[in-house]
Formats: C-alpha cells, sequence, structure tokens
C-alpha cells in the first residue's frame, strides 16, 4: 500500500508543478509586457526581465491552491484514463484511501507553497522593488536586515521601519561635506509626514567639527526630504508579500496607534490558512475525478476545476471586501471560504462514494 500511496503522490506532485510550469511563463509575458511600457536609457530590456522575473515567485504562490486542484485532476486524471484507478479500486482500495494518499502529496505541496511565500516571496519582492526604484526614479535605496538605507544629497538616511500611515521609526541621517567628511549625525525615534514635511521626534543631534563633538538633543523638529510617502511606496512590499511575522508586527503597531489594521490582519490570517486551502482543493478534485469519470473527459474536469478556482477566489474576495470595509472579523473572513468548500467537498465525496 505505501507504494500505491507513493505513486498516487507522485502523479499529483507532477501534476501540479506541471501546471505550474504551464501558468507561470504565461504570467512572466504579462509582467514583462508591463515593465516593458517603462523602457528607458536608464531601464533596460534586460533589467525589464530581470524584474520581471523576481515577481514570479509571489504569483506561483498566489496559484499554488488552484494549480493544485488542477495539478491532482490532471495527474490523477491520466492514471484514471489508463484505468489505473480502476485497477486499484479492485484491489480493495477504496476512494478514501486514494484521497488519504493524496493528502499526504499535498502536505508536501502545502510546505512547499508555505516556504515560498514565507521566505522566496519577501526576497525576491523586495530586491525586484530596489532594482525598480533605483533605475526608474534614481534613488538609490537599499534594504538589509538594519533597516532601509538611502541616500538624500548630500545625507545618508537609515531608517529602521517604515509603518503604515506614513510613519517611520529609529531614523538616523548622516550628513557629509563637499570632501566626504561627516559634519552631522542626527537620530529620532519616529517622524510622521505633515504638510510636505517630516516631523522627528525624539532627537538626538551631532555636530562633528576640528573642535570636537557637539551634542544637541532636541525633542522634535521639521526635516525636509526627497523621500516622501509617495516615493517610499515604491521600495516598501505589499502586504500579500510578507511574511506572517512581519504582517504580524504591522497589526501589533497599527492597533497600537489606534489605527484600522483589517487590510494587513486579513492578509496574515490569508497566510494562515494557505495551506489548508491546497489541501481542500485536493480534497475537491477527487469527487471531480470519481463522479465525472465516464461521464466528463479531462477536458471537461479542467474546466471544472478552474470554474471552481474563480468561484473561490471570487468568494474570498468577497470576504475579504467585508472584513477590510464592514468590520467582519479577519480569522473569519480568512477561514469561512476555506471551511465551506472543504463542506461542499467532503458532501460531494459522499455522494460519490
Amino acid at each position: 500500500m505505501k507504494i500505491l500511496d507513493r505513486y498516487l503522490g507522485s502523479a499529483v506532485i507532477g501534476g501540479t508543478l506541471l501546471t505550474l510550469a504551464v501558468l507561470l511563463p504565461l504570467i512572466a509575458f504579462f509582467l514583462l509586457a508591463d515593465e516593458v511600457d517603462d523602457l528607458g536609457e536608464s531601464y533596460t530590456l534586460a533589467n525589464a526581465l530581470a524584474v520581471a522575473s523576481l515577481g514570479l515567485p509571489r504569483y506561483a504562490y498566489h496559484l499554488f491552491p488552484i494549480a493544485t486542484l488542477i495539478g491532482a485532476l490532471v495527474g490523477l486524471g491520466a492514471l484514471a484514463s489508463h484505468s489505473e484507478l480502476v485497477a486499484m479500486r479492485a484491489t480493495g482500495m477504496s476512494i478514501a484511501r486514494i484521497l488519504y494518499a493524496a493528502l499526504k502529496a499535498g502536505l508536501v505541496l502545502a510546505v512547499l507553497a508555505w516556504a515560498l511565500g514565507e521566505w522566496v516571496t519577501p526576497e525576491a519582492e523586495q530586491t525586484a522593488v530596489q532594482w525598480r526604484n533605483a533605475l526608474k526614479s534614481g534613488q538609490v535605496t537599499l534594504r538589509t536586515s538594519r533597516g532601509l538605507w538611502a541616500r538624500d544629497g548630500g545625507a545618508y538616511i537609515n531608517i529602521g521601519e517604515i509603518q503604515p500611515g506614513a510613519r517611520l521609526s529609529d531614523i538616523s541621517i548622516y550628513e557629509v561635506d563637499a570632501e566626504r567628511r561627516l559634519v552631522q549625525a542626527t537620530h529620532a525615534d519616529s517622524a510622521v509626514y505633515v504638510g510636505g514635511q517630516w516631523i522627528l521626534e525624539g532627537i538626538s543631534r551631532s555636530r562633528i567639527s576640528d573642535a570636537g563633538v557637539e551634542a544637541q538633543p532636541l525633542g522634535s523638529a521639521t526635516w525636509s526630504s526627497l523621500l516622501n510617502p509617495a516615493l517610499l511606496r515604491l521600495v516598501v512590499v505589499e502586504p500579500q508579500a510578507l511574511p506572517v511575522w512581519d504582517l504580524l508586527r504591522y497589526v501589533r503597531y497599527m492597533r497600537a496607534n489606534g489605527q484600522d489594521p483589517g487590510k494587513y490582519e486579513t492578509e496574515m490570517w490569508t497566510k494562515l490558512v494557505h495551506p489548508f486551502l491546497i489541501l481542500t482543493m485536493i480534497l475537491l478534485s477527487i469527487p471531480i475525478l470519481f463522479g465525472s469519470a465516464r461521464s466528463t473527459g479531462l477536458g471537461g474536469r479542467l474546466f471544472l476545476g478552474v470554474m471552481i478556482g474563480l468561484a473561490y477566489y471570487l468568494v474570498s474576495r468577497a470576504f475579504f471586501f467585508l472584513a477590510v470595509h464592514f468590520g467582519l472579523g479577519a480569522w473569519l473572513a480568512a477561514t469561512l471560504p476555506v471551511a465551506l468548500f472543504a463542506l461542499v467537498g467532503l458532501w460531494v465525496l459522499h455522494r460519490v462514494n
């Protein structure tokens, strides 16, 4: 039985990877077409191709559930077309046992998707954002483990954290003279953008000269900089590409500052239930496969799988809208669509069985 489990699992995993291999080049073409509109002297076709390629992990992560559904239908459908599933059933292997083997493969796919969303996608998105910003706007930025670095005229800026609502924290500003000598270092605990300029709070400033270092503690001060919120949006990754822990920090910060964390909190819960969505799609694929084995060909099953994927997308986005704009609980908005489709899958599976 373990050999059959591995055989069925390899069919599900192979079908999923094949589906991604077909879909991702199509998405890469559209991403490249979007980037080509901005081609210029500093932004070449090679740059656009690199930026488009770095955007693929995010789309692969979001496509994983529907790719799993289609992949399971393709992989297991190929076994059905060769009567291999019929032979398995003839040996006494139940539909529930086939589902169990497919779900074990789904766990592997869920772990792969989780790693893609938590590790690969954030790094790829941040690299793409930095490259695009540097090449298009001419503003050189660098995102490191110690925050965002940027150059603003004769000053070098380090921002520890960019918060929602045009707020910054842990800001260091190093000013140099024409000979690249450090003449002033300023650190601020926080900054907020008001009336076209930044208001720094909790400032400690040091002026450096041949005579020595003069410390100047300040309560608050204004700061004029090219780093406005519009430019910062170019160097900040969208919530959909952030790992769960970063989303959690944003949610806590916004709650502490009396802001509505609905969008970030819903994205966080959506990412938490994402692996369960992959398992749900496999659960849905089994009754589709067996329920239509005699009356529907592979093309029909694939069409039905795509329709289910689109239906899930519409339902999940509707619940997301309710959570962000009408106060529906974020965890409820993220888990209800998955639970609803899982229940439908179990009901259809019971009818087929």
